[in-house]
């Protein structure tokens, strides 16, 4: 399962999608993360590429391994609430951090901190290609 974390990643996965691949899932999660004492719902902020609201427990339920997509500089919080799902249910998890290339040393250690909690393995990725080579190295 290949989860995009914010808008600019997204494009990243849905070119990903068209590829054929025969058993990867493509998500997208964008969620501000809550406010001190406001309460989460689960519902609603995870979400095929068309639009269709997804169950984040069913998702990890049926994978192996779930890899979080982000871009340097944006807001990676949301990697908090799949990376603990997945450590309940015992699925692997990576990240993927692009665009590092424009984003300074400050930007990039932002977003790997709010990732490295969460992902076994945690990847800068120099080049969008590295995911697709990544995908196909799995047998996805």
């Amino acid at each position: 399962t290949l989860i995009a974390l914010d808008r600019p990643s997204e494009g990243v996965v849905k070119q990903l999608a068209q590829s054929p691949w025969t058993s990867a899932t493509f998500l997208t999660a964008f969620a501000s993360m809550p406010r001190r004492g406001e309460r989460f719902s689960m519902h609603g902020w995870l979400s095929d590429l068309a639009g269709h609201t997804k169950d984040l427990v069913d998702e990890i339920d049926s994978a192996d391994l779930v890899v979080m997509v982000a871009t340097a500089g944006e807001d990676a919080q949301v990697a908090s609430i799949i990376g603990e799902a997945c450590s309940l249910k015992r699925v692997m998890t990576t990240a993927l951090v692009l665009g590092t290339a424009s984003i300074s040393d400050e930007a990039l250690s932002q977003s790997l901190a709010q990732l490295r909690p969460w992902a076994l393995m945690l990847v800068i990725a120099t080049a969008e290609e590295y995911i697709g080579d990544m995908l196909a190295a799995l047998r996805a």
